[in-house]
């Protein structure tokens, strides 16, 4: 049967008329020239960095001169392009696992294994690392990766607690009704009432987080949930996990990371690192013991049953990580840190490059500020919670003072012409209908 206006098809186009309905709907869009980037993640701008292309080039060059025979030819024994196959086949190498080793080294780890991405490493480990009968215990703002690990998974129960809500079950927080109960509530239950078995130690409760939180932008108070997990589950049995895709390369000496930052190295069972954020390049990797690393190759599904990164994403994590130990983005981090505390004074934003600015009319003031020349993006339901809706506004280190001082002022206008108009403005239908949600959280920016 064509593809092409099948019974399927139709049931599709209803369902993203219904997503359309609810000014939901997703697209691709290409950025403009010109225009600069409160949007991508590449928090350091290394990608664009001359000192770090040239290095990604003079590798590459490097290793073709390598592969060219005197007579013109090409060696048939490596490969510049792709890996040629799995980790567990032929896309192992030496590259790789030194690669490893160095990563590992740089952030005070025993072992680390490499994933095309910090989804795939995510969902490897969420899907095989919980045994039947265990539990994991998620912050509720946890990255959809981790989810999708978990709904793999075989643990016997998936939690989540308030998000950074570590101590106490009150049902008040911040004169603010809570959602939902604490960590240490969550993990005295699962101690108490889930089974014996949990209070002797001999089933295991993994506890996930991330270190900077990819839409609101704040830092999980990790010493204070070590302390909590230690607390309420002295045997040992508790095993944190933190996802410090937006936190490696901006915290700790030389961008090791808020783990390392904070001493914790010890005390975090496992970390997972993204490359495709403040590091500039593609790629992920779990950060675990040498047993942890082995068990992964032989069950992490994401691992085995996938190509290998090709050489040219592995050189380009290799050189990024030579550019942050030999102190290379220390003018950045600097210039960078610069920004966050000037966007902190101006727009009451969290202390990271992560700002969510708090709309019922996202997509209303993303528009304005992209007129404006500012790339910044609008986020829905499902993407955060209805009611939360924000644009979501990235620092950089190759932005200027003067266009973070330009964002702002375009805020400031799109908020005078809502007044002016009386609120209408340009906004969507769909966006009209939406509910304004309660005042932001302290530290975060509210209009």
């Amino acid at each position: 049967m064509s593809q092409n206006g099948s019974p399927l098809d139709e049931i599709l186009a209803r369902l993203l008329d219904r997503r359309r309905s609810r000014n939901q709907l997703r697209s691709l869009t290409a950025v403009p020239a010109g225009t600069a980037d409160f949007s991508s993640n590449a928090y350091l701008s290394l990608s664009s960095h001359p000192a770090v292309q040239q290095a990604f080039l003079t590798h590459l060059q490097s290793a073709a001169a390598v592969n060219t025979g005197g007579d013109g030819g090409v060696k048939p024994t490596s490969s510049l392009l792709g890996s040629g196959g799995s980790r567990l086949l032929d896309g192992n190498s030496l590259e790789y696992e030194v690669l490893e080793q160095t990563i590992a080294a740089f952030h005070g780890a025993p072992a680390g294994l490499l994933f095309n991405s910090a989804m795939d490493a995510n969902v490897g480990l969420f899907s095989c690392i919980p045994q039947p009968g265990d539990v994991v215990v998620y912050d509720e703002l946890i990255h959809a990766s981790v989810h999708d690990g978990m709904r793999m998974s075989r643990a016997g129960e998936r939690i989540p607690f308030a998000h950074n809500r570590v101590w106490g079950d009150t049902s008040i927080v911040g004169g603010a009704e809570s959602r939902g109960r604490s960590l240490e509530a969550v993990l005295q239950d699962v101690r108490g009432s889930k089974g014996a078995l949990f209070k002797s130690g001999e089933r295991n409760v993994f506890i996930a987080v991330e270190g900077v939180y990819s839409m609101d932008g704040d830092l999980a108070p990790l010493g204070d949930i070590v302390q909590c997990v230690e607390r309420t589950l002295p045997g040992g049995n508790g095993y944190i996990i933190v996802d410090e895709a937006h936190s490696v390369g901006i915290f700790g000496n030389q961008g090791r990371g808020l783990v390392c930052e904070l001493g914790l190295e010890d005390r975090i069972w496992a970390r997972v690192l993204g490359f495709g954020k403040a590091m500039g390049c593609a790629g992920g990797i779990i950060l675990s013991s040498p047993t942890t690393r082995s068990y992964l190759i032989n069950y992490a599904r994401t691992l085995i049953y996938t190509t290998a990164m090709g050489p040219p994403s592995i050189t380009s994590i290799r050189v990024t990580y030579e550019f942050l130990a030999r102190g290379g983005a220390t003018s950045l981090l600097h210039h960078l840190r610069s920004l966050i505390q000037q966007a902190h004074t101006l727009l009451l934003a969290p202390q990271s490059p992560i700002i969510p600015v708090f709309t019922s009319w996202p997509r209303s003031l993303a528009r304005h500020c992209q007129k404006q020349g500012y790339m910044v993006r609008p986020i829905v339901a499902p993407t955060v919670l209805k009611g939360s809706e924000r644009i979501r506004v990235c620092l950089h280190a190759g932005n200027t003072l003067g266009e973070v001082r330009g964002l702002v002022a375009a805020v400031e206008a799109w908020v005078a012409s809502r007044k002016g108009s009386g609120g209408e403005g340009e906004q969507d239908d769909a966006e009209r209908g939406l509910l304004a949600s309660e005042a932001g959280e302290k530290g975060k920016a509210r209009l």
